[in-house]
Parts: structure tokens; sequence; C-alpha cells
């Protein structure tokens, strides 16, 4: 098996997901998700899975592409990128 990880994250997926997608966005925009509470990243991860792909139904995608554009998102691990968004909630936190 050959090493599929991209700058950092689990993949290449992960990576531009993130990026295009999440990255100027916080773990507070998410209903749940608690500074107080870090072991949210479970339920963080599916919100955030859910939210990507209401906008690809909102791009009113339909057929190939969207089959296509699912796949690509089902390599995507939500939950490394709810780890970050949390561990960068509770670092802005602590400097409050």
């Amino acid at each position: 098996m050959s090493d599929k990880t991209y700058n950092g994250w689990t993949n290449y997926e992960t990576w531009r997901v993130n990026l295009e997608i999440f990255d100027y966005t916080t773990a507070n925009e998410f209903s749940s998700f608690s500074v107080y509470n870090p072991d949210c990243a479970y339920e963080l991860s599916q919100e955030l899975k859910d939210y990507a792909v209401t906008l690809l139904e909102m791009e009113g995608t339909k057929g190939l592409t969207f089959d296509y554009a699912m796949a690509f998102l089902d390599a995507v691990d939500f939950r490394q990128i709810a780890e970050a968004m949390i561990e960068n909630a509770i670092e802005e936190h602590s400097h409050a």
C-alpha cells in the first residue's frame, strides 16, 4: 500500500476539501461544537460532511458529475478536519 498523505493531511481529498470549503470556517460555526466538549469530533465530522454535501446539492449538479463529486467526498477524512478545527478553536479560546 502506498502513502496517500498530502500536505500533512490523510489524502489529497481531505486537504482539498479543508482548503476550499473549511479553511475560513471555524468549529464555533457548527452546532455540535463546544470548546468545553473537545470530545465532539465525531459529531462535528458528521456535521461537516452534511455541510459539504449540502453545498454540492445547492450547486444543482446532477447525474454523473454529482456522483463523481460524492465519490470524492467519500474519500475525505472529515474527522481529521473536525479535529484540526477543534484544536484551533481550543487554542484560540486559551489566548482570549
